[in-house]
């Protein structure tokens, strides 16, 4: 049995993490701030944070808040304990993990066109076990509640349609994803659990606990 803990979008907030075999970060890990105070940041808080979790191994992507894996990777402090992918594989556990930090256009890094997104999305292996994206596949955990002047909500599906049809293809036992924060939640669909781990609520304060699933 292989205990993974799965979570996304910390915005600098630093939750407690049960012990695990696999600790699953999906990106939005730094507080919405330079490259440069976000390598400060990396280099200090978030690393004796990792140091202190008591996590076999830990994997993680960035998010479109993350800027300093796009605009400025050379700032990313080295020697942190995990494995960081951005478009990029790691074997752990007998898992093939796949990490990537796209989305739709938002805001920050990492942003592609659904368009763009088929094209790196082609790049995921096809035996992978798990995919962690930090944009959510169309349709599944991936609204947005608005509500209109008249009092009516109306809810928006905000995911890539790139991402569900690779992963609906792949089948993996898991996709895991953050990046809408309203759309926390699991569901199984075709095969594989699709996965929103948002810590964080829309203000950005504390909403979720980690995620735990078993292998």
């Amino acid at each position: 049995m292989t205990k993974i803990v799965a979570t996304s979008d910390f915005h600098g907030n630093l939750p407690p993490i049960p012990d695990c075999d696999l600790l699953i970060i999906a990106g939005d890990i730094c507080p919405s701030k330079a490259p440069l105070e976000q390598a400060a940041w990396l280099d200090t808080t978030f690393r004796r944070w990792l140091d202190s979790i008591s996590a076999k191994e830990v994997v993680a992507i960035s998010g479109n808040h993350d800027q300093i894996f796009e605009k400025a990777p050379e700032l990313v402090p080295k020697g942190l304990r995990w494995h960081y992918l951005q478009d990029s594989s790691i074997t752990l556990f007998d898992l093939l993990i796949y990490g990537t930090p796209w989305q739709l256009p938002f805001w920050g890094a990492f942003n592609l066109s659904d368009e763009e997104l088929v094209q790196v999305y082609k790049k995921i292996p096809d035996n992978t076990d798990i995919i962690i994206s930090h944009g959510p596949p169309f349709g599944l955990h991936d609204q947005v509640v608005t509500k209109k002047p008249d009092g009516k909500t109306t809810i928006f599906h905000t995911g890539s349609v790139a991402l569900q049809e690779r992963v609906f293809d792949i089948k993996p036992k898991f996709c895991i994803f953050g990046h809408i924060h309203s759309g926390f939640g699991s569901v199984l669909e075709n095969e594989t659990i699709f996965a929103n781990v948002s810590l964080v609520n829309d203000d950005l304060q504390f909403a979720h606990s980690p995620v735990i699933f078993d292998i």
